[in-house]
């Protein structure tokens, strides 16, 4: 006898172990996709479902655009670690994750086949339906790690599943050559650019002082709202990038 998955979209179950109770009593309203990491899908799955790993995910998405689910959307899978978005930092007891399957930057970082992203879209159209998760509450995984995670990276096509209605996206402005703030800078310039950041929901500290954790989270910012140039360095293109989403916003408080 088969188990029944929760999404409508076609899956079949492959059951984790690894989660528990989600805490706090909050709704799932988050949605954060992740790529494996691992040289191929096998071995990732063998990870999500094994004890010894601590780590799990409700989804996995094959090159093919295969699902699996491991974990039901009830329970709390382990997937986003140490985290943190607009003041949560239960990231997986609010969210629900998707893994998938690409090796990653330290495995060559392949495109994303088509088909793979069509059933991520598919996918994950169908979450955000069932569990009203708003476009702004769709994230990467290094938008709530920047100083520990980069996936799903900067080839991810974010601008293709916003023209599906998935996630909160603008059209980036084009990287230009000025370079207005790096690491070791300070004053209110930088101030300015991290409670811009802060507003949005990244876990940057004002401080005024161009840090590293300020580096990192410039670069998860560009990794998944200006792509073409990822550096951790605030250029014109990456103010006005983050002005156009915040401007976005339905409101600040969303």
């Amino acid at each position: 006898m088969s188990v029944a998955t929760d999404t409508g979209v076609k899956a079949r179950v492959h059951p984790s172990p690894n989660h528990n109770e989600r805490a706090g009593g909050g709704p799932i309203d988050m949605l954060i996709l992740h790529y494996t990491g691992m040289p191929d899908a096998e071995g990732a799955l063998r990870r999500l479902c094994d004890p010894r790993a601590e780590v799990s995910a409700h989804y996995m998405v094959y090159e093919d655009g295969a699902i699996v689910q491991c974990v039901p959307e009830a329970r709390r899978a382990w997937h986003a670690g140490k985290s943190f978005w607009k003041g949560e930092t239960d990231i997986n007891s609010r969210s629900i994750g998707i893994e998938i399957v690409n090796p990653g930057h330290d495995g060559g970082y392949p495109d994303f086949p088509q088909a793979q992203i069509d059933a991520v879209i598919e996918l994950a159209r169908d979450i955000c339906n069932r569990h009203s998760i708003p476009p702004w509450r769709v994230l990467a995984h290094s938008d709530v790690a920047p100083d520990r995670k980069a996936d799903p990276g900067e080839k991810f096509p974010w601008a293709l599943l916003a023209r599906h209605g998935i996630g909160h996206y603008v059209d980036p402005v084009q990287a230009s050559g000025g370079i207005f703030m790096q690491e070791g800078d300070s004053g209110q310039p930088v101030e300015a650019i991290q409670s811009m950041l802060a507003i949005y929901g990244y876990d940057v500290g004002i401080n005024g002082v161009f840090d590293e954790r300020t580096r990192h989270t410039v670069a998860a910012f560009q990794r998944h709202f200006r792509q073409e140039k990822v550096d951790g360095i605030v250029d014109q293109a990456t103010v006005e990038t983050l002005h156009a989403l915040l401007a976005a916003l339905p409101s600040l408080g969303a």
